[in-house]
């Protein structure tokens, strides 16, 4: 019993600040095209946590919360800060952005893989793991060749576009970004969001939110039923989306070689954010 006692993570200074962290890097996951809010949420051990919590949610309700504020508040700087940031990156600097984040993606990679196996796992896991993978890129490079019909901003608008943020937290790999992109709706979101427009941020929020609640619990008794088969579909579509998001057609030694820097950068710091990570628990101790 006292071993147990000990083994229970202490809330720390350092502890607080990598669920801050963490949430700024999933909240500018949310924002940049290409790139899923849920995967970084799955990469950085959020995700599972998160849905498990908000799948009932008058379960240690406040113990919770408490919890998760700091990652609401990285997510909340991230979406902010970065939205300027991100449209002017990605309208000037896209391959080099997306290989910083592809570094980060990989770079805590084989700490996901640990976490997929604690409940075992057999070997046609790994057949899922490939097929979901295939299946995600062929679906993203089919999405990315298609068009759709441009939306007038709205309020309704607004609403199906949080909805679509709310989509991307709980289907790990799934871009909102891209969808409101085709809308013709991200360039003017970035900028509603960078100057706290609430005409824009307001049905945002409720559209997540609602969206949100209404798939969580669902992903919750999943993950409690069929924990491995949740853990490599989910890994599947972290490797397949992260094959999508690969820029093409870079060329010059100078940008490929900043590519691979920022891509190392990226891996780095992330595989140590991963491994300062395993001092503390990956999910509330509740």
């Amino acid at each position: 019993m006292a071993t147990e006692e000990i083994a229970q993570p202490k809330s720390t200074v350092v502890d607080w600040l990598l669920r801050v962290v963490k949430g700024v890097l999933v909240g500018v996951g949310f924002i940049t095209p290409g790139l899923s809010g849920g995967v970084l949420a799955v990469v950085f051990g959020i995700y599972e946590p998160l849905m498990r919590w908000l799948g009932n949610l008058r379960e240690k309700f406040l113990q919770n919360l408490v919890y998760f504020i700091p990652v609401g508040i990285g997510g909340a700087l991230g979406v902010v800060a970065f939205s300027a940031v991100v449209d002017w990156a990605f309208a000037n600097y896209p391959a080099q952005f997306t290989w910083l984040f592809i570094g980060f993606i990989s770079g805590t990679f084989p700490s996901l893989l640990k976490t997929s196996g604690k409940e075992g796992r057999k070997p046609w896991h790994w057949a899922l793991l490939v097929v979901m993978a295939a299946l995600t890129v062929f679906a993203m490079r089919t999405l990315e060749n298609s068009s759709f019909s441009q939306l007038t901003p709205s309020f309704t608008n607004w609403l199906l576009s949080g909805f679509l943020m709310g989509l991307g937290a709980v289907v790990p790999g799934m871009s909102p970004s891209n969808f409101l992109i085709y809308f013709g709706l991200y360039d003017k979101m970035a900028a509603g969001i960078s100057h706290l427009d609430f005409g824009v941020i307001i049905p945002i929020l409720i559209g997540g939110v609602l969206c949100v609640l209404i798939f969580a619990r669902l992903i919750s008794l999943l993950f409690k039923k069929h924990y491995a088969v949740m853990y490599h579909l989910i890994l599947g579509i972290v490797v397949g989306s992260t094959i999508a998001i690969i820029p093409r057609g870079v060329t010059g030694a100078g940008v490929i070689a900043i590519c691979a820097l920022l891509f190392v950068v990226g891996a780095v710091i992330s595989y140590l954010l991963a491994k300062l990570d395993e001092k503390y628990a990956r999910e509330p101790a509740f």
